[in-house]
């Protein structure tokens, strides 16, 4: 039985990695394999693939399917960036910022497909301006040179020589071109940084993190709901900003140096440059014009979205489940208010509702006549079309793929073998296990899709917790979040695929600064489990639930 599970899931895995058949395609193995050669029946297969889990992603994609639809986050985006505002240090920290609170609702891919343009178009008009400037300074003539030249003379001793000697000192012109090259590349880079790392924060935010839950379910089926999405929220939130503001400052240092005056501009008039980013924003956001009444539903029925799963079972306080529903802890779980919102959705209409006793301009006959014409109902906010069309059905196949896998290896024997296997492990100090285990998934996510890897680690690695009795959160936690840091290859996740396909950034610049990305990122990791995740998930215990698997 063991062995033909595991010869299932490493062909699966080899497929996974070198995607000779699309991941979706390789996910459905299962379904075929695992009953033919008798590890499990059809039937048990085909339950993991729309499970819980899967139906929560799925509410969460159609609202943030809405989202998009109405352009509501390009106007969030905006309204943030016009607040922070242009200096280039804080038009990169606004980038970030926007794309990290965007792709914590929204998926990573579509977040960053957003927000290039957006920063192409400031970054462009930004060089134009540049363009100009320098041209009004060469028809004002040579005077200008002078007086720099007078001005260098009087500040500057040593720069004297040079002149004397008649040779030309350096045109600032090719550096200034160096540097504007520069912060193109860290400013297109930023965002596909952020998109990873803002996915990490919320529990429907990436793939990696609907598995972990899945997984948890799977293999503890009594875990009395500790992975929620306020949990979650509360354990991840403040290690995505943790990793923000160290990779704004790495790439601040990496790609623009750190000169703060510069940089910072306190105190100092804006720049032409400045100026133009800021004119930028503002015709795109006289673009999208007033808000609609439509963005204002979506954006009502988002904000109920979040209220209801953190209030659902907060931890410290009743939440709705329990007050408002009898055993409502027991049956509901975070997918019913996701789907319920996916539906209102599909009910609430899209223009303001018209009231016929209510038309004071009766009187007037060509009014009424254009009323008549005009339907009185209005579209809703979604549309069945647009659904189909956007949904990544691929990634909802693969996290159900990846949950056939675990249920799988547990029933077939195969998790406690991999235990048994791993026992000398126990030697070894919990955290530098954490560690160890973040930096090979770090590595192992930059050639494997996000989903595939934690789906194949995971249960190796509630396993591996379970013989070596230590926390499964433990070691599954920091799995989780490093399954996200794919930071160092155009290919490692479609963000990065995104920002590379505008032809700013060689594949060495992305390594370069991937490389120390990864170690931020596994290092912010390992500080948040031993720090704040200790008390909140109880890792320091070997919980109740987490026996009853190797006993079975």
């Amino acid at each position: 039985q063991e062995a033909k599970c595991a010869y299932i899931i490493i062909i699966m895995a080899v497929y996974w990695c070198t995607e000779v058949i699309p991941l979706a395609v390789t996910s459905l193995m299962p379904v075929v394999f695992f009953p033919l050669l008798g590890v499990q029946s059809s039937k048990s297969v085909c339950l993991q693939y729309l499970n819980d889990t899967n139906m929560l992603f799925v509410g969460g994609l159609i609202v943030a399917i809405s989202v998009e639809q109405w352009n509501l986050h390009k106007r969030i985006a905006l309204r943030v960036l016009l607040i922070l505002g242009v200096k280039p240090a804080l038009l990169m920290l606004g980038f970030m910022v926007v794309t990290a609170f965007l792709s914590m609702w929204i998926s990573n891919t579509a977040t960053t497909a957003m927000m290039v343009p957006i920063v192409q178009a400031v970054l462009d008009q930004m060089d134009n301006t540049e363009y100009d400037v320098t041209m009004m300074e060469q028809a004002t003539g040579q005077t200008s040179t002078v007086i720099e030249l007078e001005e260098k003379n009087a500040s500057d001793p040593t720069s004297v020589h040079v002149i004397s000697n008649g040779q030309v000192p350096d045109d600032p012109r090719s550096e200034e071109k160096k540097m504007r090259k520069r912060i193109c590349k860290g400013m297109t880079l930023c965002v596909c940084y952020a998109a990873s790392i803002g996915g990490t924060a919320t529990l429907t935010g990436t793939g990696p993190n609907m598995v972990l839950k899945g997984q948890m379910n799977q293999l503890y089926p009594n875990n009395n709901d500790v992975v929620n999405f306020a949990s979650w929220f509360g354990f991840a939130f403040p290690n995505m900003i943790l990793m923000l503001i160290l990779a704004w400052l790495w790439l601040q240092c990496s790609f623009m140096g750190l000169n703060f005056k510069k940089s910072w501009g306190c105190g100092t008039e804006r720049t032409a440059k400045e100026k133009a980013a800021y004119n930028v924003l503002k015709a795109e956001m006289k673009k999208l014009g007033p808000i609609s009444y439509a963005e204002f539903n979506v954006l009502l029925m988002f904000v109920l979205l979040v209220l209801l799963w953190f209030s659902r079972h907060p931890g410290f306080v009743k939440g709705w489940a329990t007050s408002l529903f009898p055993e409502g802890e027991k049956y509901i779980t975070d997918s019913a208010p996701a789907v319920f919102i996916a539906l209102l959705l599909f009910i609430l209409p899209a223009n303001k509702p018209k009231f016929i006793g209510w038309n004071p301009s009766i009187s007037d006959p060509e009014q009424t006549e254009e009323d008549i014409k005009k339907p009185f109902l209005s579209a809703p906010l979604l549309d069945w079309n647009v659904v189909q069309r956007k949904m990544p059905w691929s990634i909802v196949l693969l996290l159900g793929g990846g949950f056939a896998l675990a249920d799988a290896s547990a029933n077939s024997g195969l998790s406690a073998w991999l235990g048994h296997q791993m026992t000398p492990l126990g030697s070894i100090p919990p955290w530098a296990i954490a560690t160890v285990l973040s930096l090979i998934i770090a590595v192992f996510t930059e050639c494997t899709s996000n989903v595939a890897t934690a789906t194949l680690f995971l249960p190796v690695f509630s396993s591996m917790a379970a013989s070596v009795k230590i926390h499964p959160l433990y070691v599954m936690l920091p799995g989780t979040l490093s399954a996200s840091f794919a930071f160092m290859l155009p290919v490692a996740t479609p963000p990065n695929a995104i920002v590379f396909s505008y032809g700013h950034i060689r594949v060495l610049d992305m390594v370069r600064s991937g490389i120390v990305m990864n170690i931020i990122g596994v290092f912010c990791v390992t500080l948040a489990i031993n720090t704040w995740g200790r008390p909140m998930f109880e890792l320091d215990t070997f919980p109740s639930w987490a026996n009853s698997t190797t006993n079975q």
